[in-house]
């Protein structure tokens, strides 16, 4: 029998009327990441990498750690292939910047979704911008679907980056990323996979996956903010110049020229959050141990409960499929005659939080014909009483505006 994890989580016992239901934007944090930053402040802050004395070493060996657990954790090759950033979004445009601008050139196109987080969008209509490259969008069906003939049509020998987020963060739907990858290969492309909003919630294999890049958050998955990862091919990342310059990232400085480290080193330019780091670890550490298996079991029972809930209020407008399975984790709606950012006001005000906005996917929102949704996100540490508190509250929602049920 799984023990109860919510207790391991501190925050829940200072707010415990509160049912927290916006993990997509970011998770909470169970003590054993929270003590693990702190002991390493309190018993071995140095700056890694740079000192031969003995606590620069052991700050060194737990940053280090730290890259071999997040390179077990989606099965890279190598930990060299593990690069920390601050975010998937530097990830992204970590790629763009050191990639895209390199070698794509007027003519070329990158394909993503019309279902991308900015920041799987802006990186490359900057390098469009810059190389004259054209941006293509593979457009899902209203239920989030990508089709095999989309995949097709759109992924042609112009393409030279494929990049596309495994689950959408508004959609909640788990992309085809296997078809996707394959289509670019075919094509000579190189493939990107955002798994912001994957790896917090199911095992990750790059290497069956057979992409080339693939980029995650911290913050989502019971890290500390500020801590991202980068995965890419051995191969690419030694041929990429570096994204940063100035410390650490060097091998040798001349008055007039410079001889890079060898990767992941070589994009990790100066003083580096390796309290991040080690919290990221601790993280990858706790999920381990809750499972992944039970992750998915847990988020789908209260995913269909919620669904279910929410099916019996004639007001409430799912966004994409209207199967629970066809959510992971993330369930999007709208709620008829009230503004999103009223409903998330009046549910707050029930002490039920939940994200409202477009969600840095406004294309994907104009696509569907809306300026605005709400978005309730769960993760394994929620419980159905928090389900059935959101439910409540919605249930409240148009009366509070003088409306009927």
């Amino acid at each position: 029998m799984k023990r109860n994890f919510r207790e391991d989580f501190p925050i829940f016992a200072k707010y415990p009327e509160m049912s927290y239901l916006d993990n997509a934007a970011t998770t909470q944090r169970p003590r054993q990441v929270l003590e693990a930053v702190n002991k390493f402040y309190n018993e071995a802050n140095a700056n890694p990498l740079r000192g031969v004395y003995e606590l620069s070493v052991k700050a060194t060996d737990e940053y280090e750690n730290a890259r071999e657990k997040a390179a077990r954790l989606i099965n890279a090759a190598d930990s060299s292939e593990i690069i920390f950033t601050r975010n998937t979004t530097e990830s992204l445009n970590l790629i763009a910047y050191t990639y895209g601008l390199a070698n794509l050139h007027e003519g070329d196109e990158i394909v993503i979704t019309m279902m991308e987080h900015h920041s799987n969008i802006l990186p490359w209509q900057m390098v469009c911008k810059h190389t004259g490259a054209k941006l293509i969008y593979m457009v899902p069906d209203k239920e989030g679907k990508i089709s095999d003939a989309e995949i097709e049509s759109k992924i042609t020998s112009k393409a030279k980056i494929v990049s596309i987020g495994h689950v959408s963060n508004v959609m909640g739907v788990v992309n085809p990323v296997e078809k996707v990858i394959k289509k670019a290969h075919s094509v000579g492309a190189v493939a990107i996979v955002d798994g912001a909003q994957s790896t917090p919630h199911m095992k990750v294999d790059v290497r069956a996956m057979d992409v080339d890049f693939f980029a995650f958050s911290g913050h989502k998955m019971l890290a500390p903010m500020g801590i991202g990862v980068l995965y890419g091919k051995k191969a690419l990342l030694e041929n990429m110049p570096p994204f940063l310059s100035g410390g650490e990232m060097i091998e040798y400085v001349e008055e007039q020229s410079a001889t890079f480290a060898e990767v992941p080193h070589k994009f990790e330019a100066g003083t580096v959050n390796a309290g991040g780091a080690v919290g990221l670890g601790a993280a990858i550490d706790y999920l381990n141990e809750v499972g992944f298996d039970y992750i998915e079991e847990r988020e789908a029972a209260l995913v269909k409960r919620m669904m279910e809930g929410m099916a019996e209020l004639p007001y409430i407008h799912v966004i994409g499929g209207q199967k629970p399975e066809e959510h992971h984790g993330i369930v999007t709606f709208m709620v008829d005659d009230v503004h999103p950012h009223d409903v998330a006001t009046i549910l707050d005000s029930q002490k039920v939080c939940i994200r409202a906005g477009h969600h840095c996917a406004q294309p994907l929102l104009h696509f569907l014909g809306v300026n605005a949704t709400d978005r309730a996100s769960v993760y394994f540490y929620n419980t159905e009483d928090e389900v059935d508190k959101f439910i409540t509250a919605l249930k409240n929602v148009r009366g509070y505006l003088g409306y009927g049920a």
